[in-house]
């Protein structure tokens, strides 16, 4: 099975990864073979051609050849999502299988606009944080779930998805109103759910693991670091998905996830004010 690589420039750390990973998971029955940039690097890297010849991937200078030529697609661009909206638009059309990386849209009105675009082409597609795999944030009732608090690295606009994605895996979608409580140089902020539960998230310094404390109706806690080799299931879900074309994330929770992100960049601007999601 030949994939076709769409991204907004290629040298990024998704793109130089995905292609080995997917080869070894799939033990080489599937593989990255075609590739298109919309830009080269511009963050001094490699240039598009000089990425492909590096990674012996075929340089394809349109997205309508690249999906011509490939069984499935993966578009990447994962730390500038306002490209997805673009660079998704003809590959949702294709009826092809389609992976779409981190973070899926910049808002909740672009998300449902490009599943509804991939939903009347019957183009299977779905898109995650890999986060969402860690084997320690695995096995949860959203029934037994009282309160999330977490912890993570990165900024609130890129990295902000990877907490966001394993607890509403983890707690289910309902999320209804965002506040801002962090400061400008650490964000934060509380996400409250339709039944009244809380989730408390907080960026630190990139020395901050991924961490979250599960409060139970039960009265314990669970404390879960995220030190699980989160890409490898990730990954071994992806090469699934090309094979059999089964969604793997639900598009109400992608939707949920962007929504939460896009009413918490606004809270951030408003602290301590309630943002509707």
């Amino acid at each position: 099975m030949k994939l076709g690589m769409i991204d907004y420039y290629l040298d990024e750390f998704h793109a130089n990864k995905y292609p080995a990973w997917i080869k070894e998971a799939s033990g080489g029955e599937i593989e990255a073979v075609y590739a298109y940039a919309k830009i080269d690097s511009p963050k001094g890297g490699q240039t598009t051609d000089q990425w492909c010849n590096a990674n012996n991937i075929q340089r394809i200078n349109t997205i309508e050849q690249v999906i011509e030529l490939s069984d499935g697609l993966i578009v990447l661009s994962p730390d500038n999502p306002e490209q997805h909206e673009e660079l998704c638009d003809k590959p949702l059309k294709s009826g092809k299988p389609v992976y779409v990386d981190k973070t899926f849209a910049p808002s909740k009105e672009i998300a449902k606009k490009l599943f509804t675009i991939a939903q009347k082409s019957g183009t299977p597609c779905y898109s995650s944080s890999a986060l969402r795999y860690a084997t320690e944030y695995q096995g949860f009732d959203y029934n037994e779930i009282e309160n999330i608090t977490s912890w993570g690295p990165g900024s609130l606009e890129s990295y902000t998805i990877h907490q966001i994605e394993p607890i509403i895996a983890m707690a289910g979608p309902d999320i209804r109103k965002v506040m801002f409580t962090g400061t400008s140089r650490h964000a934060a902020y509380i996400c409250q759910y339709g039944d009244g539960r809380r989730v408390f998230v907080s960026h630190h310094g990139w020395e901050c693991p991924f961490t979250i404390a599960v409060n139970l109706k039960d009265e314990s806690t669970k404390i879960l670091k995220a030190e699980s080799d989160f890409f490898q299931p990730f990954i071994y879900e992806l090469v699934d998905f090309f094979r059999t074309g089964t969604i793997k994330v639900p598009h109400e929770q992608t939707i949920a996830v962007i929504a939460v992100i896009e009413a918490a960049i606004k809270a951030s601007k408003e602290p301590e004010k309630w943002i509707a999601v």
